[in-house]
């Protein structure tokens, strides 16, 4: 099914529009909006579960128009928020900030995530919260499997403690078709420029016990 994906940004209420003294992205509000459509990756989870809504991400922003001290100010604890905060450490280096602006001042950009044509209308607002925890736990999870492969070479480990942690990658669906789309997607994200979002999932293939990214991480990867 194709996903049709909406993204707003509410620049006029950050006075981007209305005001000549604060940062404006190169090009204006329609090319932010245009920069950030083309750049979104849905986050897989999200996706599956109908999973939407509005991330707010504040920033700052050198006088060249470079962010930095970047988080969440409103999220959901989920994979929605992590993609927000990529996206708009992509948009750096892309602003024109005025001389009379403080720099010391955070600006906020709440994104809106949206899925059509999914039929996430259906989901009761208890769904939601479901699949939210559900997310959470699965992070849990996720991180006793990461543990399990960095202690397995220095640390002495028993078949049995191996056969728990490839039914706990079976339950979780870390197989070699996750592993392949994980790829893809850190592929997609290198052709976008975003080589540490890339590393970023490259490791976590290896971290999960993979040796799928090997190639990749010593290619784009290596200090």
């Amino acid at each position: 099914m194709a996903l049709n994906l909406v993204l707003i940004i509410w620049l006029s209420a950050l006075g981007i529009i209305k005001d000549e003294g604060v940062p404006v992205f190169k090009g204006g509000e329609k090319y932010l909006s245009s920069f950030i459509s083309r750049s979104l990756i849905y986050p897989e989870y999200a996706k599956q579960n109908c999973l939407q809504g509005t991330v707010n991400i504040s920033f700052q922003l050198t006088r060249k128009g470079k962010i930095f001290n970047s988080r969440v100010e409103k999220g959901f604890g989920i994979d929605l928020d992590d993609e927000a905060l990529r996206i708009v450490r992509l948009t750096s280096d892309r602003w024109v900030v005025p001389a009379s602006f403080d720099t010391a001042q955070s600006i906020v950009i709440p994104i809106n995530f949206s899925l059509k044509e999914f039929d996430c209308n259906r989901r009761s607002p208890d769904d939601i919260k479901e699949a939210i925890a559900a997310y959470r736990a699965r992070q849990d999870l996720t991180k006793a499997v990461i543990n399990f492969y960095e202690k397995k070479t220095s640390q002495a480990y028993s078949a049995a403690d191996e056969n728990r942690i490839q039914e706990l990658k079976q339950q979780l669906g870390y197989d070699d078709k996750f592993f392949n789309r994980l790829l893809k997607q850190a592929q997609q994200k290198l052709k976008q420029g975003d080589k540490e979002g890339a590393c970023e999932d490259f490791n976590l293939i290896r971290r999960l016990g993979s040796d799928m990214a090997q190639k990749a991480i010593a290619d784009n990867c290596s200090n």
